[in-house]
């Protein structure tokens, strides 16, 4: 079965500051404990603030680095998943279940895209 990296982008000025609810956590644990009885779930976490983070590039031969926070992106990966699903559409409905369970506070964007096998 064809995995697939599901990146969840986030703009970090737009983090409710209080947080998820109990409500959310609840529902986010319901589903994470659905999925991975399904054999679905492979790996799975949130990542710390881009303020945190560096970026290394390399452009014309030189390597580069830069400190967060990125300030010129408006949103920054802040979580992933890497599921195993029998195609695309499920590693969809499987994604829109788990975007569903946030709060309606929150703005969030799923990036999905499979993970290429040699």
């Amino acid at each position: 079965m064809p995995r697939f990296l599901t990146m969840i982008r986030i703009d970090e000025n737009n983090i409710p500051a209080e947080g998820h609810s109990p409500e959310m956590g609840e529902r986010m644990g319901a589903l994470l404990e659905e999925i991975t009885k399904a054999g679905v779930m492979l790996d799975t976490a949130g990542l710390t603030p881009s303020a945190d983070g560096t970026k290394v590039t390399w452009s014309g031969g030189k390597l580069s680095h830069t400190d967060g926070p990125f300030t010129e992106s408006k949103e920054v990966v802040g979580g992933y998943s890497i599921i195993q699903a029998k195609d695309k559409a499920e590693a969809i409905e499987w994604t829109k279940r788990f975007l569903q369970t946030h709060d309606d506070v929150w703005t969030l964007t799923a990036e999905i895209r499979q993970i290429a096998e040699n």
